[in-house]
């Protein structure tokens, strides 16, 4: 296998949405808890496509049959609910960068996230080779055309790509299209993988 390692980034290198910044959502939707986080992912394909954020907030809007009084504040509080980091990892991702390893990112990700990221995270972007970004491809995983656009984004063949993901299903989907994928555990397990693929 070649010499490259591609990893999901929510979940596996950036923490997933803390309750308290998902409770701060919630009352400035105004909405009922479940009701919302069900139209919120329902709607959240089509913006990880690269939807525009009002637009995104709309649809939900729409599918609760509600109209949102401060969009820009929901808008502002999704953003900051997304932006942190595992140290854990990051720390990870620059001991393989600098052992040599060729490293990417596949990430399913809005289009006003990837601001934040370069501004709060630079420094850890810096040391992907690739960043494949689904808003800016208009496509996101679970889809095949994700994984082949990450590969020649890389250089390479799906199949000399070591993918690792949170989600079953994109590892699925991964392994499917041609890459040797695994679910991601712990900052070890990805230490142990790392050691499986040649420098």
């Amino acid at each position: 296998m070649a010499n490259v390692i591609v990893f999901d980034l929510y979940g596996v290198i950036a923490l997933n949405q803390a309750d308290e910044a998902r409770q701060r959502i919630v009352e400035l939707a105004g909405a009922e808890a479940e009701p919302f986080w069900e139209a919120y992912w329902a709607c959240r394909p089509a913006y990880d496509a690269g939807q525009d954020s009002t637009a995104y907030w709309n649809a939900v809007a729409d599918r609760l049959g509600v109209r949102f009084a401060d969009v820009p504040a929901l808008i502002a509080a999704d953003l900051d609910s997304w932006s942190r980091v595992d140290t854990a990892m990051a720390g990870l991702i620059y001991e393989l960068a600098d052992q040599g390893h060729r490293l990417g990112l596949l990430s399913n990700i809005i289009a006003d996230l990837v601001p934040v990221w370069e501004s709060r995270h630079g420094s850890l972007l810096s040391r992907f080779a690739a960043l494949t970004f689904s808003c800016r491809e208009g496509v996101a995983k679970p889809d095949r055309r994700a994984y082949e656009i990450c590969a020649e984004r890389m250089g390479v063949a799906p199949g000399e790509v070591l993918f690792i993901d949170d989600r079953e299903e994109n590892v699925v989907a991964a392994r499917e299209a041609g890459m040797t994928a695994e679910v991601f555990r712990s900052v070890e397990q990805v230490r142990e993988l790392a050691k499986t693929v040649a420098l």
